[in-house]
């Protein structure tokens, strides 16, 4: 089942410890995945004691690596290697999207999109289509959108699959598991 947790305004801010309240109310109340779409470009210590405590219960945590564009560095809770997988973003072609932060923490890539292309050449951007509110609140609809949010709940996903598989799965054989049988 899923357990959403907002931890961000209405503008997609927010503080390190409102993400941490959120990471140990998750944990505290039986998640097994943590899928965080959201990053910063520091480090926290009750970011990090938050996503320690949560990956000491085996909860695989699945984080962002940010659309800066950097080839070097991962955003913030991505770039905690010892408690999460950092995901990046790829293209319809399979490259990773130029905005989609990179460097030795990233762990995966995933579809992302990159709105400014069509190259299946369906006629529209090839972003990621979400069902989501536009500019406003009462502006519901489908929407293409790009970025290291949309590729790592598809990595959530896939941890969801391997936990329902295997519900004894570590965060580690998880981990493992993604990279051993990514392309």
């Amino acid at each position: 089942s899923i357990m959403p947790v907002k931890v961000l305004d209405s503008s997609g801010s927010g503080s390190y410890a409102a993400i941490a309240n959120g990471i140990y109310f998750a944990a505290n109340n039986g998640a097994k995945v943590i899928s965080m779409s959201l990053g910063g470009s520091s480090g926290s210590v009750t970011l990090e004691n938050a996503m320690a405590y949560a990956h000491g219960l085996d909860v695989t945590l699945v984080c962002a690596s940010g659309n800066d564009g950097s080839a070097t560095t991962v955003s913030y809770p991505a770039a905690y290697d010892a408690y999460c997988i950092a995901v990046g973003a790829t293209r319809y072609d399979e490259a990773v999207a130029g905005y989609s932060n990179r460097g030795a923490s990233l762990d995966l890539t995933a579809p992302g999109g990159d709105t400014s292309v069509d190259q299946n050449g369906d006629g529209y951007v090839d972003g990621v289509l979400q069902q989501t509110f536009g500019s406003s609140p009462t502006d519901f609809g489908y929407y293409f959108y790009q970025g290291t949010s949309m590729a790592t709940p598809h990595v959530s996903g896939v941890v969801a699959l391997l936990l329902a598989q295997d519900a004894t799965r570590t965060p580690a054989e998880i981990r493992s598991i993604l990279q051993a049988t990514a392309k």
